[in-house]
Formats: structure tokens, C-alpha cells, sequence
């Protein structure tokens, strides 16, 4: 290859005339040969672009959820165990808490979760006139760590409230919206709100850095009560309904939730072989299904425009061998004079690289104009629409490394397309060339 290039000076005028020669000499058989170059690496930068732009969708929602958690919850037996029948209802409970600290040393948070489903019926919430339905929880402030959220108004629930049994909530936005003054930008801090009957004072409104990831309700339609004063103000006893957890630095999600799992298990009489009775979900293990389906699309949109550029390349492999056998006489006369085959296979790849790096060129800079137009459409239209929910498809955009990628496979593209029509150009034979019409 290197032989080759040597044939071929940047420089050298008299090459260059040659080139623009033989493309106005086949104009339109140019034009249609460079379109599809154009096209190839149109779509291969749009498809590059989608991808990328559905890959920060998927990701924005969730960038700030602890990704190495995991969440556990009751489900009855299928298996019967120890006297136990099959079918047995059981719960966590708050000694659950100390013996997973205590034997699953991976574990590095834990934050168990009350869901108030027996509080979610009809309008739930009063505050003076206004009442409405929304969703009840009950929390340790751990939990922050793993869905972690900003706080509008106030502060989130502390180990104070905890302890005491503050009769104290925090809410979400719609909550806020539905129930005080947002017009007016009303503070609700200090603010009473009604709940099944029972008085809690507004110390915070948040907004979840995660929107995407909603468990067990919306959380923007959620107040959340401290855990212990749900429990004591509305009768759960010791019950926990799940755990949400994350793994220490350096251990893998999949292996600690086995050990909590087995540990629940032997706490509660229920069989190892039950694999029913403990609900789990690994987050980890999704985000890194998530990413192997991108992994995948990404090798296949490279697959289709690569290929796609190869369709381009034979185009111009065609029209070279068609120049090369409308100028036959010509390089017989350059065989004849003294010209080498570096010469003449320098020549004929210069203008099939020459061709396909420009066609490529306006194809990367057309296709990453439209990766900005769209981008900036759908910035527009979700700073209009006033919600992180509605973001699916951001920031469509290819890197510095995949310009460069994709222009260097142009060259190696454009080198190759010309090295069928440069062999044949060699093998003429000056004597046959002279007599060629």
C-alpha cells in the first residue's frame, strides 16, 4: 500500500487537472456514483446519531439511581416447609433489618419501604377544601441514597423523624400542585395535611432526579411518612413490605441479592428450594442488559452502513473502469513515454479517493446537521412540554471519534474501490493501447 500512495503527490498540478478532467467529462455518471457514497455515510451518521440519541433517553432517566441496587419483597410459598403448607402468606419485618446488616457483610445500604396500599383508597388527602388520591409511603432517609431526589421545598425525612415518630411527610410535585398555592409559589413547609384521618406537617417537596423509575407508584403523586410513624400511626406493627439495597464497591449485585435472599429464607421458615417466595428485582443486572442491547444496536447499524458505503464503493470501482477504458489510449501514451505503474496506479486511486472523500465529506456534514436540527427540536419541544418525563430521545449527536472513524474508512473506501480499475490500467499494454479506438 505504501508502493502505492508513493505514486500519488497532493501536490503535483498537472493530477489534479486530471481528475477534474475526468469528472466533467462524466458528469452525471460522477454525480450518481458520489450520491451514493453520500448516502452511505448519511445514514450510517444519522443511524449513529439515533442510536446515541435513544441510548441518553433511556439513560437520562435513570443517571442518577444508585444503577448497583437491588429490591427484594414477600410472596406466599409454593413450596411446603417444616409443618408450613404451600401458599403461606408471610412478611419482613424490622429484626430482618439487624440480621442482613449482621450476615451479609456486602451489603452496603439498606432502606426498607412501607407501602401504603390499604391507605390508597378514594380521596385520601384533605387540606381545607381540597381533597384528593395519592399514593403513601413510608421511608428511612437511606433511601435517598439510592433514588435520590431534590428537594423543592424543605428537607427530606431525617434520623430525627425516625426515631421520634415525627408525624412529619414530605411530598411530590403533583402533590404540591394539587394541594397549595403554585401559582403563587406558596410555601407548604409548616402546612398541615390530612391523611387517612390523621395530621402530618409538610417539611419538604421533592423532585426525583429519576423520573423514569417509578416503584410501586408515581412519585410525583407519593407523600412519604417516616417509616417508623407509618408503621406505629396506622397499625403495620413490625411489618416491612420490601427492601431496597445496594452492594458494597466491588461486589456484584447478583451475588449479595443471593445472600439476602437465602438469609430471608432461613429466617422465616421457608424452603431453599422455593424460589417463588421471595420476590427480587437486580437492577444492576437490567442496566447492563440495557447495555448490551445498544451494544448490539450499534454493531448493527455499523453492519448496514458499512455495508452501505461498500455498495457506494463499487459504484465508484464501476465508473473508474469505465473512465480507465475511455481513456486507454492515453495511458498507452503515458506507458509509452516512460510512465511506471506507481504512476498510473497512483493516478487512478487519487481519483477514486478524491471522489469518495468529497462525497463522504458533504454526506458527514449534511448528516450532522440533521442530528443538530433534530436535536435542537426535541430541546424545544421538551422545555415547552415543562417535563423530564417526556425525554426519550436526546442529544443525537456522533463524537469527534466517529467523524474521524467514519472519514478514515472513506479513504480506505475510495482506496479500495480504485485498486480493481488501477490493476487493470497497469496491465495495458502500450502497443495495444495505440491502436485502441
Amino acid at each position: 500500500m505504501g508502493e502505492i500512495l508513493k505514486g500519488f503527490s497532493m501536490f503535483d498540478r498537472d493530477r489534479w487537472q486530471e481528475i477534474f478532467s475526468a469528472i466533467k467529462k462524466n458528469k452525471l455518471r460522477s454525480a450518481l456514483t458520489a450520491f451514493g457514497v453520500f448516502w452511505g455515510i448519511f445514514m450510517l451518521v444519522v443511524m449513529i446519531g439515533s442510536g446515541n440519541g435513544l441510548k441518553n433517553g433511556v439513560y437520562e432517566g435513570v443517571k442518577d439511581f444508585a444503577t448497583n441496587s437491588a429490591f427484594v419483597w414477600s410472596e406466599n410459598t409454593t413450596v411446603p416447609y417444616k409443618g408450613f403448607k404451600r401458599g403461606r402468606d408471610w412478611n419482613f419485618t424490622n429484626r430482618d433489618i439487624k440480621t442482613l446488616k449482621d450476615q451479609v457483610p456486602e451489603l452496603d445500604i439498606i432502606a426498607p419501604r412501607l407501602s401504603g396500599w390499604k391507605l390508597n383508597r378514594g380521596e385520601n388527602v384533605v387540606r381545607d377544601e381540597k381533597s384528593a388520591a395519592f399514593s403513601i409511603n413510608g421511608d428511612y432517609p437511606s433511601y435517598q441514597k439510592i433514588d435520590p431526589s431534590t428537594m423543592v421545598f424543605g428537607r427530606f425525612i431525617n434520623d430525627n423523624d425516625i426515631k421520634l415518630k415525627r408525624k412529619v411527610c414530605i411530598i411530590g410535585e403533583r402533590v404540591y400542585e394539587v394541594m397549595f398555592d403554585k401559582e403563587n409559589n406558596e410555601d407548604p413547609v409548616g402546612k398541615y395535611l390530612r391523611i387517612n384521618g390523621v395530621y402530618f406537617m409538610v417539611v419538604g417537596v421533592f423532585r426525583s432526579k429519576n423520573p423514569k423509575i417509578n416503584i410501586g407508584s408515581d412519585k410525583k403523586e407519593s407523600i412519604y411518612l417516616p417509616f417508623t410513624t407509618m408503621q406505629h400511626t396506622f397499625n403495620y406493627g413490625d411489618r416491612v413490605h420490601y427492601f431496597a439495597m445496594t452492594a458494597k464497591k466491588g461486589h456484584e449485585v447478583a451475588h449479595v441479592l443471593d445472600k439476602v435472599v437465602a438469609v430471608l429464607k432461613k429466617q422465616h421458615k421457608i424452603s431453599p428450594d422455593d424460589e417463588e417466595a421471595v420476590g427480587n428485582f437486580n437492577l444492576e443486572k437490567e442496566v447492563k442488559t440495557i447495555g448490551y442491547v445498544f451494544l448490539g444496536i450499534d454493531l448493527l447499524i455499523w453492519i448496514v452502513g458499512i455495508g452501505t458505503l461498500i455498495a457506494g464503493a463499487v459504484g465508484v470501482s464501476n465508473i473508474m473502469l469505465v473512465i480507465i477504458n475511455e481513456r486507454t489510449k492515453e495511458i498507452g501514451i503515458q506507458r509509452a513515454i516512460g510512465a511506471g505503474p506507481k504512476v498510473i496506479i497512483g493516478q487512478i486511486i487519487s481519483e477514486s479517493v478524491f471522489l469518495t472523500t468529497v462525497a463522504g465529506f458533504v454526506g458527514l456534514a449534511f448528516g450532522t446537521m440533521v442530528l443538530s436540527l433534530v436535536s435542537m427540536l426535541i430541546n424545544q419541544a421538551n422545555a415547552a412540554g415543562g417535563s423530564e418525563e417526556k425525554v426519550f430521545f436526546i442529544n443525537p449527536e456522533i463524537g469527534i471519534f466517529i467523524a474521524v472513524s467514519a472519514l478514515a474508512i472513506l479513504i480506505i473506501t475510495g482506496v479500495i474501490a480504485g485498486l480493481i480499475p488501477a490493476r487493470k490500467a497497469v496491465k495495458i499494454k502500450p502497443i495495444e493501447a495505440l491502436r485502441h479506438e
